[in-house]
């Protein structure tokens, strides 16, 4: 149960083309201002991944100007006389580790290990690539983005103008720079450093975005491209909010029915829209009782992230036992006395304003516009009311400067992608999937997970396994085609 309540807050950050192109010059071009070659060492605590880093601009407009340290972690082809070449990953975030996905040696299928040299490439921003950071203290106090009165609406464009001081402060120029477009330039410089001619890249969630932009700018440069769980970057703000709550209370409906199928579903028989009703309207009176951390209170914009973070996995029975446990409450444990709560200096790392308010454009104009928004979507979402990554974008970026990377349609490809989608993912929609593939043209393929989750090659044996022959023999699965459903186990259960 702990596990799912700590899964709330990293969920919600916790929120992601080509084949058979003309020949290239035998020599790699170089990226401008990048430096080659890597030095690769051993990885600490793993020997078998090789760890090292490149210099890039900061800022890619000045080649000349201050650098930065972009690391990368590779983890050889086994194989080495049938490699076929290297494959880049992003698992998303934005502002999750990608060398980290490198040193989880059971991501991937054993044949794509086998044949790729698996490469992860820190995004700037993050992980060990000058990652941003903030005072923790201040990021503790983000506001709820459930706004209910016009003043705590200004004061979260405050707040955000204040986090933004502070994280740029902290962090120096890198700040500024952490948009997916400079990422795509830090990518060709990593594949020009490694001498490679193409590449092939498997992109998940905001890793997505990565892909779809890295294939704009270097069509020629890509073997192939995976976009798993994808972002749409041509939604505007309204299809952003409406689209992500249609994916989202489809999680929390195809949850109910689980339960009413389930016989291991601790709330089979009951009604959950209605315990789910009692439970918003304790939350939102400041009575409901955190069943993890009693006596804490937990607001209505917990509880549906709560839920969020449920349908990632989908993590179904221990999110029917938590809102079991919420709705009859045990008797609270008495705190100890005498232990002051102390407001910690440290600094934490804190890229997701930084690349979210630079990639989209989430205008909003007023806390009247914002209630009309909030109303219709609470029509389309009775239960989830929005998506929580949705609204953390869209408040976490009130009262920012506009982004440098604002959405627009991907124009079509010239080669094969595979795009991958869960029918029911709570954070990606599926009707994303659909447009994106509709953007690239005719030479992109939806392949469906016809279940529940975010990040459908982690969910689904056969969707792993058509990426996989995708990556290593170019084969594509057919049009339309699509894997069944999974039925979630419970934990423990094999």
């Amino acid at each position: 149960m702990r596990a799912l309540a700590r899964r709330v807050t990293a969920a919600i950050l916790t929120l992601t083309t080509l084949l058979a192109y003309a020949p290239q010059p035998a020599h790699a071009r170089r990226a401008p201002g990048a430096e080659a070659p890597i030095a690769w060492r051993p990885c600490p605590g793993d020997a078998t991944v090789q760890c090292g880093t490149i210099r890039v601009p900061v800022d890619w407009s000045a080649p000349s100007g201050p650098r930065l340290d972009i690391a990368l972690a590779r983890s050889p082809a086994t194989d080495q006389a049938t490699r076929v070449g290297t494959l880049l990953v992003n698992p998303g975030g934005p502002g999750v580790s990608a060398a980290n996905l490198v040193l989880d040696h059971d991501y991937f299928g054993t044949d794509v290990r086998r044949r790729f040299d698996i490469v992860g490439v820190d995004p700037r921003g993050a992980g060990r690539s000058a990652p941003i950071l903030c005072d923790q203290a201040l990021v503790d106090r983000k506001p709820a983005p459930l706004f209910t009165t016009e003043a705590q609406f200004r004061q979260a464009g405050e707040y955000n103008r204040r986090l933004a001081a502070d994280c740029a402060s902290r962090s120096g120029a890198v700040y500024r720079h952490a948009d997916s477009i400079s990422v795509v330039h830090d990518m060709e410089a990593v594949r020009t450093a490694l001498g490679e001619q193409r590449i092939s890249f498997y992109g998940a969630s905001y890793g997505s975005l990565l892909g779809l932009l890295y294939a704009e700018r270097h069509p020629d440069r890509l073997r192939a491209l995976v976009l798993d769980s994808v972002m749409d970057h041509s939604a505007g703000v309204d299809a952003f909010l409406t689209q992500t709550a249609d994916a989202v209370q489809a999680a929390f409906d195809q949850f109910v029915a689980w339960c009413a199928r389930d016989t291991m579903c601790v709330l089979r028989g009951r009604d959950i829209k209605l315990i789910w009703a009692e439970l918003m309207r304790r939350a939102t009176a400041g009575k409901l009782v955190d069943p993890y951390d009693p006596p804490a209170r937990i607001g209505a914009w917990e509880l549906i992230s709560a839920a969020f973070s449920a349908f990632y996995d989908p993590q179904w029975y221990s999110f029917a036992y938590y809102l079991k446990d919420a709705y009859e409450p045990q008797p609270a444990p008495v705190p100890a006395a005498g232990s002051p709560v102390l407001e910690s200096a440290d600094l934490t790392p804190h890229s997701f304003g930084a690349v979210m308010c630079q990639d989209w454009w989430l205008p909003v104009d007023g806390f009247t516009a914002y209630q009309g928004r909030m109303r219709a979507l609470a029509v389309r979402a009775p239960q989830m009311l929005a998506s929580p990554l949705a609204l953390r974008a869209l408040g976490g970026c009130l009262g920012r400067e506009a982004p440098v990377n604002p959405q627009r349609p991907i124009p079509p490809v010239p080669g094969p992608v595979l795009v991958v989608n869960s029918r029911y993912d709570p954070a990606t929609a599926y009707v994303w999937a659909q447009q994106v593939t509709r953007q690239l043209g005719p030479a992109a393929r939806l392949l469906t997970y016809q279940g529940w989750g975010h990040v459908a090659y982690t969910h689904s044996p056969c969707v792993s396994g058509a990426v996989d022959r995708y990556l290593i023999g170019l084969t594509m699965p057919a049009s339309g085609a699509s894997c069944p459903a999974i039925e979630p186990k419970p934990f423990g259960v094999g």
